[in-house]
């Protein structure tokens, strides 16, 4: 059953086309591109009318364009519209007008991510389930997940995001989800707000797309939750560890690999098992425990499905680095590189704190720079030194002008090498990190800690040529 028709594809959009075709997926990028595709041919990085004759070429069904681009028969199936990320959100809204199942829309400053793979992994068992790749949480990648949606959905899943104010209203009001969740507000993009007031507005602004008697979900426990519960609506779940919560999480245990903890509703208790440490994730999977009845899941399901959720890679990601197979020696990395603020930058320090190294190994942090805070930067780079979880970091190596005011609050006995990039660091990495260290990499993604993070990766790959060259 195809996904798209030219009929309906031009109905979407009021584009034209010329003949007649079927589209089993949509694309907006050729290397990836599946025959049968729908090519988008957006312009975000580069004008992708330029790899349009590339898509036709690998079986693009179609591609939508503003202008037949150079070197493409005008005879070939293209459907022409007047701009074409106007169009790409016609189809989403197409797509969504024909959908009979529920939408679950998630944002928040942390965790928005890892929230939209929990719900996948709790409601893939129990329904259809279509949720966004990546973070395709943007303006092109809200309607390019609906537009992808299949009709016979039963559950779509969308990561909305933000990185300036009125962004988030207009996406959602395109998803039009029966629930919506805001994981939590915390210090992010403070160069384009205010306050933290003003982030917590944008974040609950996701609630005006509610269909009629939807539920507003959000999280209970933060100074700003009365600006979210204001907006949320009468239908409003507050998730939390405070007695006074709608769905209240206790008794978070934290263990090496796994984070235990119970959730209580209307007086039912569920308990909830996770394959990753970390008090954060407990209150993501909260939210998703809080919106299962709303999207027609069952809650006891849903708990047991949770445990399901891996971390996805460069959030959290936990993976042995072996650095001789004979001796047994080897390095414990969590990959948490593909973003950082204050908050996310606690929660991952606090599973490195919660973790337990190997023989004759440490906690080793290996930091970047948490961008785009504003002029607080300085203070919330400081204030990590104070955090409990660095009591039982053994060093913190760290890399960018914002991490040098982090190395200077820390005591000399924490103190590892600072380096003015990430680079840097990657480069000296055999000499920071030993045989037994459980060692976390964390930045914001600009920071390029994942530079870190794979040249610890290659300390195994190097090994093992080094050993195959002796024998």
């Amino acid at each position: 059953m195809s996904l798209w028709t030219s009929a309906d594809a031009v109905a979407a959009t009021g584009g034209r086309t010329i003949c007649d075709w079927q589209a089993f997926g949509v694309s907006i990028d050729t290397r990836t591109l599946q025959p049968g595709d729908l090519f988008v041919a957006l312009t975000v990085a580069r004008d992708a009318h330029d790899f349009v004759a590339t898509a036709l070429k690998k079986g693009a069904a179609a591609a939508l364009v503003s202008r037949v681009p150079d070197g493409v028969d005008p005879g070939a199936p293209l459907l022409i519209v007047d701009d074409v990320q106007t169009a790409l959100e016609g189809l989403g809204r197409f797509a969504r007008s024909r959908l009979t199942g529920r939408v679950l829309a998630i944002t928040g400053s942390v965790g928005k991510t890892t929230t939209k793979e929990m719900a996948r992994a709790a409601f893939a068992a129990q329904m259809r389930v279509h949720a966004a790749e990546a973070s395709y949480n943007n303006h092109w990648g809200v309607p390019l997940t609906l537009a992808r949606m299949p009709p016979e959905t039963e559950l779509g899943i969308i990561e909305i995001g933000m990185n300036h104010p009125g962004e988030i209203a207009p996406l959602s009001e395109l998803a039009r989800p029966h629930a919506a969740i805001v994981t939590t507000v915390a210090p992010a993009h403070l160069e384009a707000f205010e306050s933290i007031e003003g982030i917590a507005v944008e974040k609950a602004s996701i609630f005006r797309g509610l269909e009629a008697g939807g539920i507003g979900i959000y999280n209970a426990d933060i100074p700003t939750a009365s600006i979210l519960a204001d907006a949320a609506g009468p239908g409003e779940i507050g998730f939390g560890t405070g007695e006074g919560c709608d769905l209240r999480v206790c008794d978070v245990m934290l263990r090496d690999e796994q984070t235990i903890f119970r959730a209580i509703r209307n007086g039912t208790e569920i308990l909830v098992s996770l394959s990753a440490p970390g008090k954060h994730l407990a209150m993501n999977a909260a939210s998703v425990l809080a919106a299962a009845e709303a999207v027609g899941a069952d809650p006891d399901l849903t708990a047991r499905n949770l445990s399901a959720w891996q971390p996805p890679q460069g959030r959290g990601t936990r993976e042995t680095i072996v650095l001789d197979e004979i001796e047994g020696r080897q390095i414990t990395l969590i990959d948490d590189a593909f973003n950082a603020n204050p908050a996310s930058m606690e929660a991952a320090l606090d599973r490195l704190a919660a973790a337990q190294p190997g023989p004759g190994g440490r906690r080793v942090a290996i930091l970047g720079d948490m961008l785009e805070l504003g002029p607080e930067a300085d203070a919330h780079h400081a204030a990590l030194a104070q955090l409990p979880a660095m009591e039982r970091i053994a060093c913190v190596h760290s890399s960018g002008p914002l991490m040098r005011i982090l190395h200077d609050a820390l005591p000399p006995d924490r103190q590892g090498v600072w380096a003015e990039t990430a680079e840097e660091l990657a480069a000296d990495i055999r000499h920071l990190v030993h045989s037994g260290d459980i060692v976390l990499g964390k930045g914001s993604k600009s920071a390029k800690t994942s530079v870190v993070v794979d040249a610890i990766r290659k300390m195994a790959h190097r090994t093992r040529r080094a050993a195959q060259q002796d024998t």
